[in-house]
């Protein structure tokens, strides 16, 4: 029942006795307070609900401006890089000079040495020899070659070694081909020696034959010592290739 359909009831209703006529001018005023509470209250939501909406979008433009008010932090300061190291040079190792070879037990030739036709002030003469080699990490190397000025006293004084530095020294073939070098001012020649029935060992230089003088070793038959005419063989890396061949002229390399 609405106010309006309150109040037309009460004014049909027939008076109590001892009661005074209704004050219209109350009754409709208080109709007027009730139907203003009403107002309000169903309004209240809507005026909160746009008091918010206000609130939020004054907040967001508060936000907006002090975000595009507010100055771009700097980069965090990068702590500075640590200057290079500075490198230490290693410490250089001492010179060691070394000792000259004169005759020394292990520079004592190993069977007969041969003479190369080269000498030398003070009776010098360049001979080519063999050495003896004993070191427990090659065992199957038991022998090398050198050449050496030898004097009148029978000392040796090493330019230039060579041997086998893995398998045998003794195994079919060519070993310690070395020389063609100026050592202390002397040439010392293209050696080397082959183990196996050799008679002749020949090579090449840039297409020219030539051939090398060859000795058996005085300790073993079967090993031949050898070495080129340094006026026709310069280094060992111009001969190619080397060959070995029997007393019958065979072929024994390919």
């Amino acid at each position: 029942m609405t106010d309006l359909e309150t109040l037309r009831s009460a004014l049909r209703e027939q008076p109590a006795d001892g009661f005074a006529e209704p004050d219209l001018g109350a009754i409709m005023a208080k109709g007027r307070r009730i139907r203003r509470r009403r107002r309000l209250a169903t309004g209240a939501g809507g005026v909160a609900a746009t008091l918010a909406t206000v609130l939020v979008l004054v907040g967001a433009v508060a936000l907006k401006g002090s975000s595009s008010d507010q100055q771009p932090l700097p980069p965090a300061a990068s702590a500075p890089a640590p200057p290079p190291s500075a490198s230490i040079p290693a410490p250089a190792p001492a010179s060691v000079s070394p000792a000259p070879l004169t005759g020394a037990a292990s520079d004592r030739p190993f069977g007969e040495a041969i003479p190369l036709g080269v000498e030398a002030g003070g009776g010098r003469e360049l001979v080519l020899c063999a050495f003896a080699i004993d070191e427990p990490q090659t065992p199957d190397v038991r022998f090398g070659l050198q050449v050496a000025y030898r004097n009148q006293a029978g000392e040796y004084d090493v330019l230039l070694a060579s041997n086998e530095f893995k398998g045998s020294d003794r195994s079919f073939g060519f070993h310690a081909v070395d020389g063609g070098d100026v050592i202390r001012g002397t040439f010392v020649p293209v050696f080397g020696y082959f183990a196996g029935p050799a008679a002749r060992i020949t090579s090449t230089v840039r297409g020219k034959p030539v051939e090398a003088k060859a000795i058996p070793w005085s300790e073993d038959p079967s090993i031949v010592i050898f070495w080129f005419d340094g006026t026709q063989v310069e280094s060992a890396g111009v001969l190619t290739p080397l060959v070995a061949y029997d007393a019958r002229g065979l072929r024994l390399t390919e």
